[in-house]
């Protein structure tokens, strides 16, 4: 039974979709080997239709994460229905994608910033999973949170 409008999405794992996908179509297009060969692709893109190269184009790339995020912002306000002079103008399916652009902004300023950013990006998603499934880490937090900061 589809959500009333404005409710928020399920948190619970969703049953698969009803189109099936092919190993091969879950992670990357016909014309490239993955996500890193896309981002690449998109970087090398913008690099050659770009108004502006070299440390302006790295800060624009950077300052474009912000642009995605108030989108996502938009098509959240959207979807619960908040604006009364608008109602309800987007579906989570909205807020999904917008989240996919802010994802995918990010990969592409970090490519921006390195030719390595799948190498660097791997690492650091190790390094936060390591801290943040280590089993003291939530009870660290509960201790830093429970006492006071002294003056």
């Amino acid at each position: 039974m589809p959500s009333p409008p404005g409710a928020l999405p399920s948190l619970s794992p969703s049953a698969p979709s009803s189109s099936p996908s092919s190993p091969s179509s879950s992670s990357s297009s016909p014309s490239s080997g993955g996500l890193w060969d896309s981002v690449d692709g998109l970087h090398a893109w913008l690099d050659a239709h770009g108004a502006v190269d070299g440390r302006e184009a790295l800060l624009l790339r950077v300052l474009k994460l912000s642009e995605e995020v108030g989108e996502v912002a938009q098509a959240v306000i959207g979807a619960t229905g908040q604006n009364p002079r608008k109602g309800t103008t987007h579906s989570w399916d909205d807020v999904g994608a917008e989240l996919c652009d802010v994802a995918l902004t990010a990969l592409v300023a970090l490519r921006s910033l390195t030719p390595d950013a799948g190498e660097v990006f791997t690492r650091h998603v190790a390094k936060v999973t390591a801290r943040s499934l280590d089993g003291d880490a939530g009870a660290a937090g509960q201790e830093r949170r429970a006492a006071p900061p002294s003056r």
